[in-house]
């Protein structure tokens, strides 16, 4: 099942919009002018023992790492390889998105969500980094919640 369908399927709500490719917070802002919510920032990590995170922040926040280390009970995080990236969420460099976890069909990736973000409008990428999408955090708990994923909230 694709990403749409799934929205279809748990009436998930959604505004979108198609733009040129972004790799950066700072190109999305530019996206931002387009469509309303709170930019994110995402990023993939990994332990060296083969776990992987998906940490999701306010555009507007650093990530430390070492903190997200300590929050999930490791002792060193690291970015993951693009090719975990894409064997495992099925997404690009630039492309990082917690709607990738429709890929991970083996429930390898656990999501730190920022407390932050909670009852906003958020902006995502739909597996793409062409298009911006806008959905709420509750219906964003609604996709993990029906693809078996675990979320940490931080």
């Amino acid at each position: 099942m694709d990403l749409y369908e799934l929205f279809k399927k748990l009436n998930i709500s959604y505004e979108e919009i198609e733009h040129v490719a972004v790799y950066t917070v700072e190109e999305a802002k530019l996206v931002e002018e387009a469509i309303t919510g709170v930019g994110c920032k995402n990023l993939f990590l990994t332990d060296k023992k083969g776990k992987y995170f998906l940490v999701m922040i306010e555009e507007s926040k650093k990530a430390n790492i070492k903190e997200i280390a300590e929050i999930v009970g490791v002792n060193h995080l690291s970015f993951a390889k693009d090719d975990d990236l894409m064997s495992i969420l099925g997404l690009a460099p630039g492309s990082v998105t917690p709607l990738g976890i429709i890929n991970d069909k083996d429930n390898k990736v656990t999501l730190l969500l920022d407390n932050d973000l909670e009852d906003k409008f958020l902006l995502v990428h739909p597996n793409t980094n062409t298009k911006t999408m806008k959905i709420t955090y509750n219906d964003l708990i609604k996709f993990i919640d029906y693809t078996n994923h675990k979320y940490i909230k931080i």
